[in-house]
């Protein structure tokens, strides 16, 4: 009887999903929370669930709608009303000094926000980190929460010190002045959170990711491997060095490797040699690359999706022979090279997550539980960005509190449609689905800072328009709080643009865009942002462009937070090429709903909006192509 129902329901289910999407979620029920193991069942890859329309519909449907029973959340913060209007009357006589912007009714909903588990989705230019401050503040002098029980996690060093800037500057008016040390300590990127908690319980001191010939710089330490930067020197020698002993020590990884190099058959003679380190095509990476350096950079992947890469079972993954050689001897050689690095007593980050995540799901010693008291209250900026290696330590930390009834909460504050770091991992899947890796007693509470502070109507209209075919997103809209002028403009495009031989025409715009912000009445600290998915585009430009106060090239990664009066942008809008290795790994760790190649087609999308949204007045985009995707 119960296989008949169960087929019955299965066929409801799929009946249902492709005919009305919305619905189908309200079958799914309560599910099992992720855990630190990659599930073992093979991913349905259906059409992506379509994201309701309203905040409520988002907590009625998309999220389970009784009880879990591994809920960790349960109880809302105890604000009284007298509290509440103590921090506006107090908000209210900062703006008056000038300290602060006033804050419009959807951020002091954020501000004063009760439930234990809450999502903001917070747009670009939306003034969520004056937002997050005020949070900050309210928590502290109002809720009377303890300063050591409370953190909050940004990505970046940068954002972090910017935090602490405006936190400073803010508790002082409130008269509760803040140290640079405690600042520190209250504001940190996760790496550094990490490495604080590796320190005490692991005995961590040095990490791989920071390996240099430099001496360590202060205590806070950055995977600036996510970033985007290059391995260095004493990296890649360690690298080499574990691929050299993998080589002499085990047969079958010698025997891999010349099958992936199309070498001879090895022969008794082991030492390797320098054709084992000539480039090696992978399907879907950038260019070719040695193979250390391709099986680190793949095994970093898997493990930011929650793998062990020791525990895959190439034999059951969906991929080509020659993709299923290339992980078995990633496999090889990551194993030598975890023995190196303990020789050498270092760690990289991943392995410090997957240590804590693992023992914190065991049974945790006293001593690592009485550590995590920092993690009790979280306030987690940028969220969309984190992966699921990071989204389990931060399930089993708040569940370890939960269990020691300390109450813990999270609010997690950022914008799915500026996911666009997929290519280390993350998804903003994670943030969509939030109640699935973070239950609680009921749904999170979800918020919209949906008012742009920074763009205008047109380029708020026209970066919308680049996400109409994005499929994993939540439906929501933004309102440009800037009125339109006559001389500012959405997105004007430049087709078959041939930087080489044009490129004196670019240097004119830009100088001509510099002029136009400079006559604006109110000026901007940066005028002219140009800025190109890669480097090779910004060092031809860099080579002839004058430094000019105003003027600024960077990556679109980097330029995430930042705005100038004209956006200018040099990119196709194009996703990456096809990765067969990655869609199997994405399909092993069982967390997503889309494929890897599904994705970045959305990622290259979701990238476009986030240049766009740079631009305060005026988008100007220069394409190779015919057209750029979504406009």
């Amino acid at each position: 009887m119960t296989s008949i129902l169960a087929r019955y329901r299965q066929q409801l289910t799929k009946t249902l999903t492709d005919w009305f999407p919305r619905t189908s979620l309200y079958l799914k029920g309560p599910e099992t929370p992720p855990t630190g193991q990659p599930q073992k069942k093979t991913r349905q890859r259906k059409a992506p669930v379509a994201a309701a329309t309203t905040v409520e519909r988002l907590q009625g449907a998309q999220e389970q709608t009784t009880p879990s029973p591994a809920a960790i959340y349960s109880s809302d913060f105890r604000a009284k009303r007298a509290q509440e209007q103590r921090m506006r009357t107090r908000v209210e006589q900062a703006v008056a000094a000038g300290v602060i912007q006033a804050p419009s009714p959807e951020q002091w909903k954020m501000i004063l926000a009760k439930a234990p588990a809450t999502r903001i989705f917070a747009g670009a230019g939306s003034g969520k980190t004056t937002t997050l401050v005020l949070r900050v503040v309210f928590l502290l002098y109002y809720l009377e929460i303890p300063q050591e029980r409370l953190t909050v996690i940004s990505f970046t060093k940068a954002s972090c010190e910017e935090l602490r800037r405006q936190l400073q500057r803010v508790l002082a008016f409130w008269e509760q002045p803040l140290t640079d040390e405690a600042a520190r300590e209250l504001v940190r990127t996760f790496h550094s959170a990490l490495a604080q908690l590796a320190r005490k319980e692991l005995g961590v001191t040095q990490w791989f990711e920071q390996l240099s010939g430099q001496p360590a710089q202060g205590d806070e330490p950055e995977n600036g491997l996510l970033a985007g930067a290059t391995l260095n020197d004493d990296q890649r020698g360690l690298l080499l060095e574990a691929y050299a002993d993998c080589y002499r020590q085990e047969p079958g990884f010698r025997r891999r490797v010349h099958l992936l190099l199309g070498l001879e058959p090895p022969t008794e003679e082991i030492e390797p040699s320098p054709d084992l380190l000539q480039p090696f095509v992978l399907i879907g990476e950038r260019q070719p690359s040695p193979l250390p350096e391709l099986f680190y950079g793949q095994a970093c992947f898997a493990e930011a999706l929650g793998i062990r890469v020791g525990s895959l079972k190439s034999a059951q993954l969906e991929c080509s022979t020659r993709d299923r050689i290339f992980l078995e001897a990633m496999q090889q050689f990551w194993r030598q090279f975890g023995k190196l690095l303990k020789e050498r007593r270092l760690i990289t980050f991943n392995s410090a997550f997957a240590i804590l995540t693992d023992r914190l799901q065991k049974k945790p010693s006293r001593a690592l539980i009485g550590r995590l008291e920092p993690f009790t209250h979280l306030l987690i900026d940028e969220f969309q960005d984190i992966s699921p290696q990071i989204a389990l330590w931060l399930q089993q930390v708040q569940r370890r509190l939960a269990e020691e009834k300390a109450g813990p909460s999270l609010m997690a504050i950022g914008d799915d449609w500026q996911s666009i770091y997929g290519w280390r991992g993350s998804s903003p899947e994670l943030f969509i689905h939030f109640d699935r890796w973070f239950p609680g007693s009921t749904p999170s509470q979800v918020l919209m800072l949906g008012t742009n502070y920074r763009s205008s109507p047109p380029i708020v209209a026209d970066g919308e328009r680049l996400l109409a075919k994005v499929r994993q997103k939540q439906d929501k809209r933004t309102q440009a709080a800037r009125e339109a002028t006559p001389e500012g403009h959405g997105v004007r495009v430049t087709t078959r643009f041939d930087l080489n031989r044009q490129l004196p025409l670019l240097l004119a715009e830009i100088e001509a865009q510099r002029r136009y912000a400079s006559e604006r009445e109110k000026l901007e600290r940066c005028a002219v942002m140009i800025m190109s998915r890669g480097n090779a585009a910004l060092k031809t430009l860099n080579s002839q462009l004058e430094r000019q106060p105003g003027i600024r090239t960077c990556t679109i990664h980097r330029a995430k937070g930042l705005q100038a009066e004209v956006a200018i942008v040099l990119d196709d809008g194009q996703p990456l090429q096809p990765h067969p290795l990655r869609n199997a790994l994405y399909a092993a760790s069982g967390h997503f709903q889309q494929s890897y190649d599904e994705a970045c087609a959305d990622e290259a999308l979701r990238l476009s909006y986030v240049a766009v949204t740079r631009g305060v007045s005026r988008v100007l985009w220069f394409t190779r192509q015919a057209q750029v995707a979504g406009l």
